[in-house]
């Protein structure tokens, strides 16, 4: 199975959404999934004692203007697992810039954790911790040679369904012509 093909968008795009895990809240590992391969591969270890703060991963049948899936952050109050398919609604998204260029990660919250049951949009969520995931962010990629990043804004949820729009269109505008075979998703 592809994760990327073969699992649908979500039960209501752009607001309700399938989210597949790449990386766990508390991990430093980075794992991509590789479309080739189909499978999820440990693309590097974060070289900082930084750790993600969230659940990360992408949307299936989307594509994001850097090249990969789309990318998604979820909420959760304990980590999940890499390769973990979950139900997410959509509360906003984080733009950030970075070597390559602008992108773009959508934050969720888990549809069948009734403690997020109050959060619709990126005011729901305590300040705080949108200053810890953008404080991720920021200074994750610090420690590599010539990778760095800035944070540009948080988008409230209708911006966001906006973005998850073009994703969507952008991926089935492109999926014809996409190689039966084609390269591995980077996704951060």
């Amino acid at each position: 199975m592809n994760f990327c093909k073969d699992i649908p968008t979500g039960d209501n795009p752009p607001q309700l959404l399938n989210m597949v895990i790449e990386v766990t809240s508390g991990s430093r590992d980075k794992y991509e999934y590789s479309i080739d391969w189909e499978a999820f591969v440990l693309d590097r270890i974060i070289p900082s004692s930084v750790v993600f703060p969230v659940e990360y991963g992408f949307v299936p049948q989307t594509w994001s203007e850097d090249g990969d899936p789309l990318d998604i952050m979820v909420l959760s109050y304990a980590p999940l697992t890499t390769g973990c398919i979950v139900k997410v609604r959509v509360i906003g998204a984080l733009v950030i810039e970075d070597e390559e260029g602008l992108d773009t990660k959508i934050l969720s919250v888990l549809v069948n954790d009734a403690r997020f049951e109050g959060y619709h949009d990126i005011t729901d969520v305590h300040k705080h911790r949108l200053v810890e995931i953008q404080e991720f962010f920021e200074t994750y990629k610090r420690l590599e040679p010539h990778k760095w990043v800035k944070v540009r804004e948080w988008k409230n949820a209708e911006q966001a369904g906006e973005v998850i729009k073009c994703a969507m269109e952008r991926y089935h505008k492109l999926s014809n012509k996409l190689p039966a075979k084609h390269a591995k998703s980077e996704s951060a």
